[in-house]
């Protein structure tokens, strides 16, 4: 067994040490925080042979500057970063080898929004409520920053030359379909609300986080607020304004607004790598 030291030396926009999630803390106001995008997370992961919820690093918009203290092996998974190691790209969603002081950065988007980074162990980084995915008020830090150090132990038992480049369909980027369930209020809209939420696009607006994304168009509601009741992640609320708001992996965990849609846990997948300016459409599962 060995440490590795990774030394962030450029953090990007907005980089955190996520896993899939902090579980069982919810009454206490804990929100489940976690990968956004579970489906890219998890592949890189399972790529290199860690488990699914080995910690990974997640990149919003731009990606990190990294360092590495010693070989080991790397996968990087979701949006298209045009990622670099030493100055010459390297393909998404592969094994790669890296040795001691190279160095890993990112440049141009080209699709996605969020990317994901796992290297072989995992990062080993704090480990609060028996998850490592960093929340404000929660861990000690709340994102990367310059010259943090982070650490995994390699296990050279699973270190491997399996250098199989794996597939991703486009779909989980090119997608406008959000596939939801009816929420608990979803009965209290009028037959006209009910169309236009299934009929009509959406758009992103710049209001969009970790905590939930708003669309910029307007529902007109007159439903009355509702008690404080428990929310999830995919949760959308519709406001007493007509905004909707879908919650996302690091939302509270109750709320007073009616509950109109519950997204499918893929198609919160699938929105974590939308941004400002895309349009999205809401489907109601086939069940319905």
């Amino acid at each position: 067994m060995r440490c590795l030291v990774v030394k962030v030396l450029s953090p990007g926009f907005y980089s955190t040490i996520q896993d899939l999630g902090r579980t069982g803390f919810q009454e206490f106001g804990v929100p489940y925080s976690g990968v956004m995008d579970v489906y890219s997370a998890t592949l890189a992961n399972l790529i290199l042979g860690n488990h699914a919820n080995d910690a990974v690093i997640e990149m919003t918009m731009t990606g990190a500057k990294l360092q590495f203290s010693c070989s080991t092996y790397i996968c990087v998974s979701g949006a298209d970063m045009s990622p670099q190691l030493n100055g010459v790209p390297i393909h998404l969603n592969k094994s790669m080898k890296v040795s001691a002081e190279d160095v890993l950065s990112f440049g141009k988007l080209n699709k996605g929004f969020r990317c994901y980074l796992a290297v072989s162990g995992g990062f080993k980084t704090e480990e609060v409520m028996r998850s490592r995915s960093m929340y404000k008020d929660v861990t000690d830090l709340n994102k990367l920053s310059k010259n943090n150090e982070l650490k995994t132990n390699i296990n050279d038992l699973y270190l491997n030359d399996n250098n199989s480049l794996v597939k991703v369909k486009n779909k989980h980027f090119s997608t406008k379909d959000i596939e939801v369930f009816k929420g608990p209020e979803f009965h209290l809209l009028s037959t006209k609300q009910q169309k236009l939420l299934l009929q009509n696009e959406f758009t992103i607006s710049k209001e969009n986080n970790r905590m939930g994304y708003q669309l910029s168009e307007l529902l007109e509601n007159n439903l009355e607020p509702i008690i404080t009741s428990p929310v999830l992640p995919g949760t959308v609320q519709l406001t007493p304004s007509g905004k909707l708001i879908i919650l996302m992996r690091d939302c509270q965990t109750t709320g007073g607004y009616p509950r109109v849609f519950q997204l499918k846990e893929s198609s919160i997948n699938v929105l974590a790598q939308k941004f400002t300016g895309k349009t999205i459409h809401f489907k109601l599962n086939s069940q319905y």
